[in-house]
């Protein structure tokens, strides 16, 4: 097997936040945003091939999402999987970026940590901390094993 490579994060990283946008424009245009959400999670996450472990922004009540469907509903609130999730990815994000503070790359996978940021409708960014696991499938591609993010700290 190969070793990952931080150019193969960095691609990884700027396809998760196209695939974000994606799925904002589907829903705004009414177009099929359930299923651009689903080809993102299976483009992109590891579910199927390994454990996943996803512990979403904006989850109280169901915090962690170690399947499929539990990363849908948070990203699109279409499977009532988890009641409390309003479908953070068709909040109308208009763009996202990446500001790593570092990407460990060890073997076949890599650790990424850092700020993203998510530009509304009114072209503000919102901040977010976040923490990604990447590793390489048998085919190659980047897959997301390890998603955790969170609102900074308010003190």
């Amino acid at each position: 097997m190969s070793n990952m490579t931080r150019d193969q994060v960095l691609a990884a990283q700027d396809a998760w936040g196209a695939g974000i946008v994606r799925i904002a424009k589907a829903h705004t245009d009414g177009g099929d945003f359930v299923q651009t959400a689903t080809d993102h999670i299976e483009t992109l996450y590891a579910y199927g091939l390994s454990p996943v472990l996803f512990k979403p922004t904006l989850a109280a009540e169901i915090q962690f999402r170690s399947t499929f469907a539990g990363a849908l509903s948070y990203f699109v609130a279409s499977n009532n999987e988890c009641p409390e999730d309003k479908g953070f990815a068709i909040k109308g994000w208009t763009a996202v970026r990446f500001e790593n503070v570092d990407i460990i790359c060890y073997g076949a996978t890599a650790t990424a940590m850092g700020n993203y940021f998510f530009t509304t409708p009114e072209g503000d960014e919102v901040k977010v901390e976040y923490s990604f696991g990447y590793m390489l499938d048998d085919a190659g591609n980047v897959r997301i094993n390890l998603h955790h993010s969170a609102m900074p700290y308010s003190g």
